[in-house]
């Protein structure tokens, strides 16, 4: 819902802050006092065209902010779109959104502080806020929005969700098949493609771990000549070459015999010539290693060569398939998958075909069932909006759910039983995710006018009444949490003003009257809120349904022109009402004291 509403520079407005309640919000005011100005505002953060027009005189910029708190039915929407466009605020049920305008005409939007294209923000405003009475910002004025409303009003969404899992698998199998069906000759050159490519890799042989050894072996063989030279001048230095070129051993010999002689005079010398005899052992069995190493060098261009080929052609099938081996093979393993498809695709299309066609006598089957309980709703839904109307003193109006089918003979197949269930011949009908039906709510505000679609009904108080008609019986099925009414008590009196005012209250508790039935007949808990309703208004027998009740009121200060907004309560909201009711006197009040009175009764 709406918290607070931050406005600068609007207009007459120079600065406001608004705390709306949770319930049923009014504002009341003379004309031309600001009221609608505060619904601009709200128009702004919904993505209304900025104008430089709407920048108060002698000001930069015009500043409109809103806090809103996120109720459970649209938390989860708008907390999926925030974290996508890493917007996420402090709080993770509450969302900030902003816009300026400034003296230039340039525009910029905001949510939880960081700017935003207009459309997003126009986006998850769309998800918060419903404003009735100017017929731009209206969620049942979207046709593609009535066939999901008719659901969740007759609780049909399983049933519809069951039809658009049939729906995902048939377009699967469809974008399968185009792919198979493609032509003949491509189909031949890919095969000749896969086929080159799968048995190049399998011709190699190729093994995990074979390039590393490769390199190895090619090292030791490209630089046979010098491990030879180091190898065998490293022997020489321990084991001697010749009497004329002693080795270390040699060395180690001498004094070990030193200190055998030494020990003799000294004993405890003897342990220097046992670690002597130690470091000799040592220095022969390196000595005999190097020697081995040697010996075993490899001098064998032809193998090398071989080495080099080997190396070569794994380099190759690298830079065609992969930057590793082990890239290399996978890519053999599905272009080999691919070429078994498509090599079978004649039978692979068969069973595909055939999966497509059990799919749309499926969806046929199913589309049907869930046509014929939207009809059914769709019958309940009208008389219930009928009777709403008639509340709201539009005896005549007429309202209809129309659920329409299109013939298409190459989607989902309607057998006689289930389509006669929907009332529509058997054949091949049209589909989308929602199944068979395309859904329009109509409407025929006066007498002899034929039903038209919802979109293009009359505006004004007309236009308002209406919504607040669908508002009520749609109210369980309407995720919008806030609710703005502009104009709605235009062309009506005081009498059917206190209809409006009770049924706009009941907006605000979950079954959208205190004492309302559900369509099921069964009593619903009165009591917790549901939407957040904000309404102006100039009855004060509407006004009087408010649970928080907001004066408009213009003053000249300096030569300026300002709007201000008080919250009323007590006795200067009873004098707020006498005013509206044109007799603000003793008796006026008391008049008025009674009328509230009877609201209280009235809402239970």
């Amino acid at each position: 819902m709406l918290t607070e509403l931050r406005i600068r520079n609007l207009a007459i407005i120079d600065r406001l802050v608004l705390a709306f309640g949770p319930g049923f919000n009014v504002l009341t005011g003379e004309t031309g006092a600001g009221k609608s100005i505060i619904i601009d505002a709200v128009n702004l953060l919904l993505g209304d065209r900025a104008s430089q027009e709407v920048v108060r005189a002698g000001a930069e910029r015009t500043e409109v902010e809103g806090e809103f708190q996120l109720s459970p039915a649209v938390a989860g929407r708008v907390a999926a779109l925030l974290a996508e466009h890493d917007l996420e605020g402090d709080q993770p049920d509450a969302v900030t959104l902003a816009r300026e305008v400034r003296a230039n005409g340039r525009s910029v939007a905001r949510i939880n502080g960081r700017s935003v294209t207009t459309a997003l923000l126009s986006e998850i405003a769309g998800l918060l806020v419903d404003v009735h009475g100017q017929g731009e910002h209206l969620s049942l004025l979207r046709e593609r929005e009535h066939i999901g409303l008719l659901d969740r009003y007759a609780g049909l969404a399983d049933q519809a969700a069951q039809v658009g899992e049939l729906v995902r698998r048939v377009r699967a199998v469809r974008r399968e098949l185009e792919s198979l069906r493609q032509d003949e000759r491509e189909r031949a050159r890919r095969i000749d493609l896969l086929t080159y490519q799968v048995e190049e890799v399998r011709s190699a042989r190729l093994k995990p771990d074979e390039e590393a050894e490769l390199d190895a072996e090619r090292r030791r063989l490209a630089n046979a000549e010098q491990l030879a030279g180091l190898s065998n001048e490293a022997a020489l230095a321990l084991s001697g070459g010749d009497d004329e070129q002693p080795g270390a051993l040699d060395a180690v010999g001498a004094a070990e015999q030193a200190v055998s002689r030494l020990a003799r005079i000294d004993p405890e010398a003897a342990a220097l010539g046992e670690q002597l005899g130690e470091a000799a052992a040592l220095l022969d069995d390196l000595a005999r290693e190097l020697a081995r190493y040697r010996d075993a060098i490899e001098f064998n261009p032809r193998r090398l060569q071989q080495v080099e080929e080997r190396l070569s052609l794994i380099h190759s099938l690298q830079r065609k398939y992969g930057d590793t081996i082990a890239d290399v093979l996978a890519y053999a393993e599905q272009s080999a998958a691919e070429l078994a498809r498509i090599s079978n695709a004649e039978e692979h299309i068969a069973g595909l075909e055939a999966e497509e066609a059990d799919l749309l006598r499926q969806i046929g089957r199913r589309g049907a069932a869930l046509s014929a309980a939207r009809r059914a709703a769709g019958e309940r839904m009208a008389r219930a909006i009928e009777a709403e109307l008639a509340d709201l003193q539009m005896t005549r109006a007429r309202f209809a759910v129309d659920v329409a089918w299109t013939p298409d003979e190459t989607a989902a197949t309607v057998e006689e039983r289930g389509a006669a269930a929907a009332g529509q011949p058997a054949g091949r009908y049209a589909f989308d995710a929602h199944g068979l039906d395309s859904v329009a709510f109509l409407v025929s505000a006066n007498p002899g006018e034929p039903l038209r679609p919802l979109a293009r009904v009359a505006s004004g108080g007309e236009t308002s009444r209406l919504m607040l008609a669908l508002k009520t019986v749609l109210g369980r099925a309407d995720q919008t949490p806030t609710l703005i009414f502009d104009e709605i008590d235009q062309g009506i009196g005081g009498r059917v003003g206190a209809t409006v005012g009770r049924k706009l209250w009941g907006l605000t508790v979950r079954n959208g009257e205190a004492v309302a039935r559900s369509e099921t007949g069964h009593d619903e808990t009165a009591g917790s809120v549901r939407h957040q309703v904000l309404c102006i208004t100039h009855l004060p027998q509407l006004a009087a349904y408010g649970d928080v009740h907001f004066h408009v009121v213009k003053h000249a200060s300096r030569d300026r022109t300002l709007t201000e907004v008080h919250a009323l309560e007590g006795e200067t909201r009873v004098a707020e009402l006498a005013r509206m009711l044109g007799a603000d006197t003793a008796t006026g009040r008391a008049s008025v004291v009674e009328m509230m009175a009877e609201v209280e009764q009235n809402k239970g």
